[in-house]
């Protein structure tokens, strides 16, 4: 089959826009004029038989069938740029820009106070870090890597656990100097605690309490609801009351004291870490190296 370099012309303008949201941002990153960008699309459009774009007067977003396509063919434009990258003498280099969607959570708590290792040990590449309480659309917004807890979500992107970390329940010593330490799940009915609330659903968290086979569920109350692991960090820290944050980033607060791990016991309750990326047949060498480094941060 004969090459025809327009198609990939195509595609390098499909990027363009996805990555930039609009015909005009995306023309003025590649010198090219708003019809100009337009007219590329759709020669793309008319020359693998689908229509990529819906398009209104206010945006542009790609259609399933677009989203399908870009999803194939992304990983492969990285793949094209790395290759011109060592031909050109830079075999084995990592680099690029590398963006990233990643939960709250990990992304404060985890992922930012170590990004300074990654980065130095990979000087030829960038980091743009979004930090989000949803995944969204990885392949629409131009995502390398997404990273976030609960069970997987429905993605045709490739989906792997990283983790399982536990829910604790913690105080402050303040907080417990005034009223005491719970005896048992049970005893957590009555208790100012600190309600967190699925910004997705917005329903509360249950409060779930699991030793060996035996499962309680405790129906808690408070004056205080939160939407996110910050939150709901800094209320827990300011004693005022009880909470139920994730063990991967209250560990620095338990071992310096600010907060105490109460019921210990009862703490087998378990939440999952999801990365999501392209397929690994076509995974560029900079969404490798991050992988390797999530890995070994959260081992």
């Amino acid at each position: 089959m004969t090459f025809d370099s327009r198609l990939l012309n195509g595609i390098g303008v499909l990027s363009a826009v996805v990555e930039a949201g609009s015909f005009v941002r995306a023309g003025e990153a590649l010198g090219l004029t708003q019809s100009a960008v337009s007219r590329a699309v759709a020669r793309l459009e008319e020359r693998v038989g689908l229509r990529i774009f819906n398009r209104n007067a206010r945006s542009i977003t790609l259609t399933d069938e677009g989203r399908l396509f870009y999803e194939r063919v992304a990983p492969h434009l990285s793949s094209i740029e790395e290759a011109a990258t060592d031909a050109a003498g830079s075999v084995g280099q990592v680099r690029g820009r590398l963006r990233l969607n990643v939960d709250g959570c990990f992304g404060h708590y985890v992922l930012l106070p170590t990004i300074q290792t990654f980065l130095s040990r990979h000087p030829d590449l960038a980091a743009e870090i979004h930090v989000r309480d949803r995944m969204g659309d990885l392949v629409a917004e131009n995502f390398d890597v997404g990273i976030h807890f609960g069970e997987p979500q429905m993605s045709s992107l490739t989906c792997r656990l990283l983790l399982r970390t536990r829910v604790l329940t913690c105080a402050s010593p303040a907080y417990l100097e005034r009223n005491g330490a719970p005896d048992g799940p049970s005893d957590l009915s009555g208790r100012e605690c600190i309600l967190m609330r699925d910004p997705a659903t917005g329903k509360h968290y249950d409060w779930d309490f699991i030793r060996g086979g035996e499962r309680v569920w405790v129906k808690v109350s408070g004056r205080l609801t939160v939407t996110d692991t910050g939150g709901l960090l800094a209320a827990c820290l300011s004693g005022h009351g009880i909470g139920q944050p994730l063990e991967i980033y209250t560990r620095p607060f338990l071992a310096d004291g600010r907060l105490v791990q109460l019921l210990p016991d009862w703490a087998e309750e378990v939440f999952p870490l999801y990365v999501y990326h392209h397929s690994p047949k076509s995974m560029s060498a900079k969404v490798r190296a991050l992988l390797d480094f999530v890995t070994e941060i959260t081992s």
